[in-house]
């Protein structure tokens, strides 16, 4: 019979946070694909694991995956743990994951501690729903891209920054999404933990005179349909209100619809749009 595949959630500081059912999946394993050995074996000793451990990262991801894939079908048991967190999230185990999937290999998730999840929850904005972004592309083209795109993001979203981009990164934030609200969560569940709620203009300022040190988790919030309904206004109002009329009677419309489309679009009555138009 194939072996399974455990995804292994690790604290992502305080040791205690690791949980019972991890902590015997790690002990019975045939074998533990970490992601960095060398940081993964002080976790493995502080519960006296002895387990052998292979390495399994960004660089060998494809390659590895397939000698681990092997490994499975000869029969033995694999659990995969990161650095900190859960397996698979902003992290090559979501490479081992498609591949045992697609050779029919049993994977099972064994939840626990997840710095987006938790910075979200500490970050007293919105968590019904978020847009988990993970670490911004370096590659100044594709970062854009994407700053665009949550230029207008309803949802909180959730970034991961190292401590050398930080400030850079707020200022980006800053000046493509305007002042919106931030908690900036640093050294999450680490003795030094500090979670900042501010405004991202207060943040730029702030880490303009203030070192940045630890890991860091971004929670921004979302843009509020208020604001993309006075935008909308506002694009509209740039129109000629005879011409706004034409784009909605041009696709079928008919007139009284149209006026109640427009009176809609710019925020006034249908009344209004009415006199308007005898006054063209």
């Amino acid at each position: 019979m194939a072996g399974k595949l455990y995804l292994c959630a690790t604290p992502i500081g305080n040791l205690e946070d690791i949980t019972l059912r991890v902590l015997r999946t790690l002990k019975e394993a045939d074998l533990i694909a970490a992601e960095d050995t060398r940081n993964s074996i002080k976790l493995l000793n502080h519960f006296d694991i002895r387990v052998p451990m292979t390495s399994y990262h960004e660089f060998n991801k494809i390659e590895k995956a397939y000698q681990l894939l092997q490994k499975l079908q000869e029969g033995k048991n694999i659990a995969l743990i990161t650095d900190a967190g859960t397996p698979g999230i902003s992290d090559p185990g979501e490479e081992l994951v498609r591949i045992c999937c697609e050779a029919g290999i049993e994977v099972n998730a064994l939840p626990g501690a997840a710095a987006c999840v938790t910075a979200l929850t500490v970050s007293a904005l919105s968590t019904r729903r978020f847009a988990f972004e993970a670490f911004l592309p370096r590659d100044k083209k594709k970062r854009g891209n994407i700053l665009q795109e949550l230029k207008n993001e309803t949802r909180t979203i959730v970034i991961y920054e190292a401590p050398h981009h930080l400030l850079h990164t707020l200022e980006e934030l800053y000046q493509v999404l305007g002042n919106r609200k931030i908690s900036v969560c640093r050294e999450l569940t680490k003795k030094h933990e500090e979670i900042l709620r501010m405004s991202l203009e207060e943040a730029v300022d702030y880490y303009k005179v203030q070192e940045a040190r630890g890991e860091f988790v971004l929670v921004v919030e979302g843009k509020s349909y208020d604001d993309i309904e006075e935008e909308n206004r506002q694009k509209w109002t740039t129109m000629d209100l005879q011409e706004h009329m034409n784009l909605y009677e041009s696709k079928g419309i008919s007139r009284k619809e149209a006026m109640k489309q427009v009176a809609k679009d710019r925020g006034i009555s249908k009344r209004d749009v009415y006199h308007q138009l005898l006054n063209h």
